[in-house]
């Protein structure tokens, strides 16, 4: 056990002080940070003036309250008359919006000089399409706010459900927020088992392709080895998890007066406490199993030059789950998602999304928890079984060719 600990210390402080180490998790804090603050980001490098508009309207419906002007779009309403469209010609203005009757129907003309942006002719054209409603209604004789009344009307939706065992089913809002925040946890998830994937087999494979493991090996056991890699490494991915965390929780809570930290706490209330212990322990049961396979990758290849190629099934695996977790926005109840929230290699990425985002039984979270578990205990057993026996076994070929080896060698 002593020297277990001495092997796991050592490790943990070699990669901890790494340069790629301390690189990613600075990466990962930069991506963050740019995301978050991308609003203000932009406005440094990007002209964000309010768009000139004029708006000629040539009907009988009363548009200022529809065409507002905001941060984005400065609206003005002169005359015709008043020579606007040499304006345009000289960038004072950005559009003219002529609006007039025609057959019954609202009939909206946009002229530019210099065209203009998607995202401004899609701002411009949601307006002109709610003004269209709001005279259309107007042509059953109700004045304009109360033709605003109706199509601002929204229901009061209330959801009982006579199952018993399901009558603690998700509102609407609950399950989107279940369903984005399962999103992030998939992306934070695959990003970590990429990282420590390939930093536990690189790190075996260069050991044994140094050679160094074999003089290492002399006074300690292989299977030693094995558990103060598995567990070295599963503590510097705690350290970078903790690291990123409490960066995301310093810059929300003590930045733009707390408003950030404000909008994560009235969207976290929408989640349960149970989906986020969920969560924890599939991200950290996820990455263990990863971590096990890694090991034993590690110890097939002679150099590490190979260690890409025996890690290529793992990532592909990954990727199926990262995909199949993708396409659980557009509907997360599919046969597809339900299937692969039970397959331990990609529930982690996967049951998140139906936990947060549908109404299941609490039976099924914890029979996919239960498979994932069972899936490490054995693949922790059989690695290291395994990995006693190619720890020390050169060979070359194929992943197939080089397991072939070590039995042949072995036994």
């Amino acid at each position: 056990m002593n020297k277990l600990w001495i092997l796991i210390k050592s490790l943990y402080k070699q990669k901890l002080r790494q340069k790629s180490f301390i690189l990613m998790t600075l990466l990962y804090i930069a991506v963050i940070a740019v995301v978050m603050y991308w609003s203000e980001i932009k406005s440094i490098f990007i002209n964000d003036e309010a768009l000139q508009v004029a708006l000629i309207n040539e009907t009988t419906i009363e548009l200022d309250s529809i065409f507002s002007s905001n941060n984005d779009i400065a609206f003005t309403y002169p005359s015709e008359s008043e020579n606007i469209y040499k304006q345009l010609e000289q960038e004072e203005l950005d559009a003219v919006v002529k609006i007039s009757e025609e057959n019954k129907n609202l009939k909206a003309n946009i002229i530019t000089y210099t065209p203009l942006k998607l995202t401004d002719q899609s701002t411009i054209s949601s307006l002109i399409d709610y003004a269209s409603k709001i005279y259309g209604i107007q042509q059953l004789e109700i004045t304009a706010k109360e033709a605003e009344h109706l199509l601002d009307t929204e229901p009061i939706i209330i959801n009982t459900n006579l199952n018993e065992d399901l009558a603690d089913g998700k509102s609407e809002d609950e399950k989107q927020s279940g369903l984005w925040a399962s999103y992030f946890v998939g992306i934070v998830i695959y990003f970590f088992l990429m990282t420590f994937l390939s930093m536990i087999t690189t790190d075996v494979a260069s050991e044994k392709g140094s050679r160094a493991l074999e003089m290492l090996l002399v006074s300690v056991k292989p299977g030693i080895h094995f558990q103060s890699k598995l567990i070295g490494v599963f503590l510097i991915a705690l350290t970078q998890f903790a690291i990123i965390f409490g960066v995301i929780y310093g810059f929300l809570r003590f930045t733009d007066g707390g408003a950030k930290w404000e909008i994560v706490k009235s969207f976290v209330n929408e989640i349960s406490y149970s989906y986020v212990l969920y969560v924890i322990v599939f991200l950290l049961l996820t990455i263990f199993l990863y971590l096990i396979m890694g090991a034993l990758f590690g110890s097939l290849v002679s150099k590490v030059e190979e260690a890409s190629q025996v890690m290529t099934p793992a990532i592909l695996v990954m990727l199926v789950g990262f995909y199949v977790m993708i396409s659980g926005i557009g509907n997360p109840d599919t046969m597809l998602i339900k299937v692969f929230s039970y397959i331990p290699f990609t529930s982690g990425m996967v049951m998140p999304m139906r936990i947060g985002a549908t109404d299941i039984s609490t039976i099924e979270p914890i029979i996919s928890l239960s498979i994932l578990f069972i899936t490490v205990v054995v693949a922790y057993v059989i690695s290291l079984s395994f990995y006693k026996r190619s720890v020390l076994t050169y060979s070359t070929g194929g992943i197939i060719q080089k397991i072939k080896t070590v039995f042949k060698v072995t036994t």
